[in-house]
């Protein structure tokens, strides 16, 4: 079945769906406020609104499709359509705030497998500048494109609501939350185009990040991330799952051999910025706990970190704890009882804001820590370890961390704390046995996720063979 969702009447605005597109615009200009006008001691993340993100997803299905390939000059429908809503939002968000935002669109010509003819691909940017290491780089993503069944598809409905219309209203709610405040780093929030052919909105952004000369500290991928139950009847609304690499997908062959030899296969910085993530979620009991899942991205599947490792940025993906197959990547239809397309229907509201909740405190929490330090352990024939480390910009202490070789996770609290020199032996601690790890603090206590001192521990790309 076909073009279920939008006739012809839909571009005057006279469906019910078109209707609540209206109606989102209303709710997100009735509740948006610059985030100075809430209370000093608030939380940023204590502004989330269900609601807002209820009306976001309403806007975004109203667009009827946002296929790549779909209409880019009609007023209400299609991907053209459906980014520049979202650039409208940066810009109301950042006119609440003073002008805090800085909008940049990205764009591209495309053409490939899943892109029958060169197609412009633009991506929606909005950059909050930090106050001290300006360079220094969080970014939060979702994509904004959608599909059906068939990916070359671009004129039926395609609701794209869960995907991934919840992790692009959870981008835009990030804003709307973090806006108005200052932090050392600067905050990147970025809606993403032409995922669903190819991962090409976010190789973009991975290009634009390295043209910019961005030091990115992490990428947050948030794709499917406003659903509980799967389409089998089992649900879980008390689990995110955190998705991240092990190896380095810019690993050289000679670091591959030095992590064989000397460990580093499971202490990527993906790998433990996810470890750092699961134990931000496990400071909140009414949140969620994160779920680690010790690949880069479901089996056979990915998503838009994948550009971002490639480069070597550290990078992970927000995922549903159980997804729902029969409304993802599905034709709007009826069959056998069973409904299929990716409605808001299907959502789970209170579950994305939990997920926006647990994305805004790591958020938070990375823009005001410094860079994780890039340590190297020596331990060769001798009774104890030395550890050492570059100074980090904004740090004013470090914190070493091990774990025994065969532990997944760091020990619950560290060998040595807030350590002011680059520098500690570790008197008795044979090095064969361990990994260890340094974390940086702030002068206001924000700790940077744990960089191993192993090969390829760093948080920063590695040097290409030519360098």
């Amino acid at each position: 079945m076909k073009n279920i969702l939008l006739g012809a009447a839909a571009f005057l605005c006279a469906t019910p769906l078109c209707a609540n597109a209206a109606n989102a615009e209303d709710a997100q200009a009735a509740d948006t406020r610059p985030a100075d006008a809430r209370p000093a001691d608030a939380k940023p993340e204590e502004s989330v609104s269900e609601d807002r993100l209820r009306a976001d997803i309403d806007a975004l299905v109203g667009f009827g499709t946002r296929h790549t390939m779909s209409v880019q000059d009609h007023p209400t429908r299609g991907i053209g359509a459906a980014r520049r809503w979202g650039e409208n939002e940066f810009r109301k968000v950042s006119a609440a705030c003073g002008g805090c935002l800085e909008i940049a669109l990205p764009e591209r010509m495309v053409e490939g497998r899943r892109i029958a003819e060169p197609t412009k691909l633009v991506n929606v940017v909005a950059i909050q500048r930090g106050t001290q290491r300006p360079n220094e780089v969080i970014i939060v993503q979702g994509h904004i494109d959608s599909r059906v069944t068939d990916v070359l598809d671009a004129t039926s409905d395609a609701p794209g609501a869960n995907d991934d219309g919840s992790g692009t209203a959870l981008v835009v709610e990030a804003a709307r939350a973090l806006s108005g405040r200052k932090y050392p780093a600067t905050i990147v929030y970025a809606l993403l185009s032409g995922e669903e052919q190819g991962l090409y909105g976010g190789t973009l952004m991975a290009d634009y990040a390295q043209a910019q000369g961005w030091t990115v500290k992490a990428v947050l991928n948030n794709d499917i991330v406003g659903g509980s139950c799967g389409s089998d009847g089992y649900c879980d609304d008390s689990h995110v799952r955190v998705f991240s690499e092990g190896p380095r997908a810019d690993a050289t062959d000679g670091l591959r051999a030095a992590m064989r030899r000397n460990g580093g296969e499971n202490d990527s910085p993906s790998r433990n910025l996810s470890r750092w993530i699961d134990q931000l979620a496990d400071e909140d009991a009414s949140g969620l706990d994160v779920r680690q899942i010790w690949r880069t991205d479901r089996m056979g599947r990915g998503g838009d970190q994948l550009p971002f490792l490639d480069k070597g940025f550290p990078a992970v993906r927000f995922s549903v704890a159980v997804e729902d197959y029969d409304h993802q990547h599905q034709d709007l239809r009826m069959e056998n009882g069973t409904s299929y397309g990716d409605t808001a229907a299907e959502m789970d509201f209170a579950y994305l804001a939990k997920v926006t909740r647990l994305n805004i405190r790591a958020i938070e929490r990375l823009a005001k820590a410094p860079m994780p330090p890039a340590p190297a352990a020596e331990a060769a024939v001798q009774t104890f370890t030395t550890i050492s480390w570059d100074e980090v910009p904004g740090a004013t202490g470090y914190s070493i961390w091990k774990r025994a070789t065969d532990n997944p996770q760091w020990e619950e609290k560290p060998v040595i704390e807030n350590v002011v020199a680059t520098s500690a032996n570790l008197e008795g601690v044979r090095g064969d046995d361990w990994f260890f790890g340094v974390s940086a603090r702030s002068a206001e206590g924000a700790m940077s996720p744990i960089a191993s001192a192993v090969p390829g521990g760093a948080f920063r790309p590695l040097p290409s063979p030519a360098d």
